[in-house]
């Protein structure tokens, strides 16, 4: 299992991981993800480098709510191959901190 928890700041986006992801294996994970700051609203998506840097397009993975509301995807790991994950600010301009754990 992997946790990280950081911030979208000032860009409204957060790219989780650094390069595309590359899995052709047909296994579920189950991704955990929360948004830690009242009056925003986060999304966790899927996508291609040009998705991220528009911060628009991709897939919603998951949506989070306020504060102490976590939410779980089960997702397949072949849908995600050659795509980056990355958060995106829906709602609010604070920075908000967020947790995602992906198993």
């Amino acid at each position: 299992m992997i946790n990280i928890t950081d911030t979208v700041g000032n860009t409204g986006k957060f790219l989780v991981s650094g390069s595309p992801i590359q899995s052709q294996a047909h296994v579920p994970l189950k991704i955990a993800f929360e948004n830690k700051t009242a009056g925003t609203n986060l999304g966790l998506f899927a996508g291609t480098a040009a998705d991220f840097a528009a911060a628009s397009g991709g897939t919603q993975l998951a949506d989070s709510g306020g504060p102490g509301f976590q939410f779980l995807a089960i997702v397949d790991a072949a849908i995600l191959n050659g795509k980056v994950l990355f958060v995106r600010r829906e709602v609010g301009a604070a920075n908000a901190q967020f947790s995602l754990s992906i198993e």
